[in-house]
């Protein structure tokens, strides 16, 4: 009888949605059934209910339309793009869509909006709120994520009970240094892929409290791969172990 290879832990769609959140990502903004309004906004911020706060020029007519509709009666989606952060031939790692009604609130409201987002992400772009720049509001009521794990339909419950990976603010520069100055390193991780990708261009693709992940970049397409921890960590000394221990560092090989 063959023995199924286990498939390595990974971080469950609510959290994975809440990271995409925090990197704060690209952003697009598009009313519901309209096209000709899609925005991308001066900056965005996702708060952990799942609530958004959009920045756009005054004259971008997306504003004119929600202050056309101060009922709330403006539904719209705003997608978040979470890109890796090394040049990769398809860079996209995850989407999330956030559907819900889109808000102009009142000067007094949308100060506090600012506050709030500033406690958060100071950002010198909020100080263009009120000057030249609205604050516009999405209330979510569902939302969707797609990476290459799955596809998921979360509820802004669900969104607010998780948290995001403890290292998604540092990620980036991580791996930036891992792609330039230690691909050595990188080629190490050769030896967990299947045999029919080791001809493939490895690169680094992510990395969580769960795992690395690596994009083979082969003649026949793109491969992305989940190498697992031996436990899930939660602080930078747990993940230098667990990385010097995928390395093969022997003095952590004789204490296991």
């Amino acid at each position: 009888m063959h023995e199924t290879a286990r498939r390595p832990a990974t971080p469950g769609p609510a959290e994975r949605a809440r990271t995409i959140a925090k990197r704060g990502g690209r952003a697009t903004v598009l009313p519901s059934g309209d096209t000709s309004d899609r925005a991308r906004p001066l900056l965005h911020h996702v708060h952990a209910d799942g609530t958004a706060a959009l920045l756009l020029p005054d004259e971008h007519p997306l504003v004119a339309t929600a202050w056309q509709n101060p009922r709330g009666e403006l539904t719209g989606v705003l997608e978040v793009t979470d890109s890796a952060p090394v040049r990769l031939r398809e860079p996209v790692r995850g989407l999330l869509w956030l559907t819900g009604r889109l808000r102009l609130p009142d000067p007094e409201t949308a100060h506090a909006e600012v506050l709030r987002v500033a406690e958060q992400r100071p950002d010198p772009r909020l100080l263009d709120a009120g000057h030249g720049a609205s604050v516009l509001r999405l209330e979510s009521v569902s939302l969707v994520l797609a990476d290459a794990e799955s596809t998921d339909s979360l509820e802004p419950a669900e969104f607010a009970a998780a948290e995001p990976d403890p290292f998604c603010l540092h990620e980036d520069g991580w791996l930036r240094h891992l792609e330039l100055s230690h691909r050595d390193v990188v080629g190490l991780l050769t030896r967990y892929l299947p045999v029919r990708l080791r001809g493939g261009h490895l690169r680094p693709l992510g990395l969580d409290r769960y795992g690395v992940r690596l994009r083979v970049e082969a003649a026949d397409g793109d491969h992305d791969v989940r190498i697992g921890f031996s436990r899930p960590v939660e602080d930078s000394e747990q993940l230098s172990t667990e990385l010097r221990r995928l390395m093969g560092c022997p003095f952590l090989a004789a204490q296991r």
